[in-house]
């Protein structure tokens, strides 16, 4: 598709596992030419994570599609001479090393950007490029819980609990495509040159924590786990049906609150002035979700959902992965794509997302092999079959 977006923008990336890697494939989604420089020999441990075929994650389809993979050892002067030259030709380079890494290897902004004005340059690192724990290892479930999101996430009076996926990596990579998009902008619509954006993962979860430090600022408010209800905003939660399962309801609008209680058959709730507003609700949260589950305990979820949606209440059941590969909307929607692995596996991956209508994104090319484009990419760098052949001789490449 010559149509895309990104179409002519190269990308360059050195980070491996998920949140420098997710930003990347973000990019690549839209048309954005992606280098992957993986380490001879294993590549980015992510091709071992989770369940494999053929020795191969099938995660790896999912977050290494329309990417090409080169192997090069950063570890060698040669290896990180490569990568120079590489950046002279590049529009983005994203890294997410431990702060201080790059500069090791002689690769940091200013060297790059030396070489290249014009670059740009993605870093992801657990804390940021700054301040005093730039030097510490960040992870994922570290960053969730200094970005506030792991003390309100579980059920009161236990174990605060995690997401069962790495949010806190997928959200920096969001940041970090978001950031690349508005420096490319800048670049080439504004006639600026490169700059270096500086993603914490600890950062891009504290942004989505919405009033939680507001309400401490204001009020010293510290607000705690509260399972399936969203506290000050109600009603709204996860409540059990005949059958064991749970639906959820989210009846907190004002209008959509009256058509919840004329449902569940208790207008003296729905005609209460103390519950016309979110405000009066909220304290009153515990007394509406009794009366909500006392109606959704005498239906099975199938016949308690047919009522919400008939009287136009938001609500839906708990999405495992069987339910989200056999649900039509998804199939509908395109949101669900199936690739073929190098090995032959046909395996179903998530779709391109969001859709545009003009520039629409595409998977064009499926996960690349071990270092399957190692031999296009430096000859396209300008170095010769005996250049190429050396490096690959002294395991600079493969």
């Amino acid at each position: 598709m010559t149509n895309q977006i990104l179409s002519g923008i190269r990308v360059l990336e050195l980070g491996q596992l998920i949140a420098g890697p997710f930003a990347a494939k973000t990019l690549a989604d839209f048309g954005a030419e992606v280098i992957k420089v993986e380490t001879p020999g294993d590549g980015d441990p992510l091709r071992k994570w989770r369940m494999l075929h053929e020795g191969t994650s099938v995660w790896w389809q999912a977050q290494s599609r329309n990417k090409q993979s080169i192997c090069i050892d950063l570890r060698t002067l040669e290896g990180q001479q490569l990568v120079r030259t590489l950046a002279e030709s590049t529009d983005v380079l994203i890294e997410n090393f431990r702060p201080g890494t790059m500069e090791k290897w002689g690769m940091g902004w200013e060297d790059l950007h030396r070489i290249n004005p014009r670059l740009i340059m993605l870093r992801v690192s657990g804390y940021g490029q700054d301040g005093p724990k730039r030097d510490e290892p960040g992870f994922a479930a570290i960053a969730e819980a200094m970005g506030g999101l792991r003390y309100i996430t579980g059920e009161p009076g236990r174990v605060p609990v995690r997401a069962g996926v790495s949010l806190g990596d997928t959200l920096a990579g969001l940041h970090g495509a978001f950031g690349v998009l508005l420096a490319l902008y800048q670049r080439d619509a504004r006639g600026g040159t490169g700059q270096m954006i500086d993603v914490a993962l600890y950062e891009s979860v504290f942004n989505l924590t919405e009033s939680l430090l507001p309400e401490y600022a204001a009020f010293g408010a510290v607000r705690k786990p509260a399972g399936g209800a969203l506290p000050g905003i109600a009603p709204s939660n996860a409540y059990r049906c005949q059958d064991g399962e749970y639906v959820l309801v989210a009846g907190n609008g004002d209008s959509i609150f009256k058509r919840l209680m004329l449902l569940i058959g208790r207008s003296d709730l729905a005609e209460d002035p103390g519950l016309a507003r979110n405000d009066g609700r909220a304290g009153r949260a515990a007394e509406l979700d009794a009366a909500i589950e006392a109606w959704t305990g005498t239906l099975p979820i199938e016949a308690a959902l047919a009522g919400l949606k008939q009287a136009g209440v938001p609500s839906g059941r708990i999405y495992s992965a069987k339910d989200i590969a056999e649900d039509e909307h998804y199939r509908a929607r395109g949101v669900i794509e199936k690739v073929r692995s190098s090995e032959g596996l046909e395996v179903d991956i998530p779709g391109v997302m969001p859709k545009l209508s003009g520039n629409p994104g595409a998977i064009r090319e499926r996960a690349p092999s071990l270092g399957e484009h190692t031999e296009r990419i430096l000859a396209g760098a300008g170095l010769s079959a005996d250049q190429i052949a050396a490096l690959k001789k002294n395991g600079v490449v493969s």
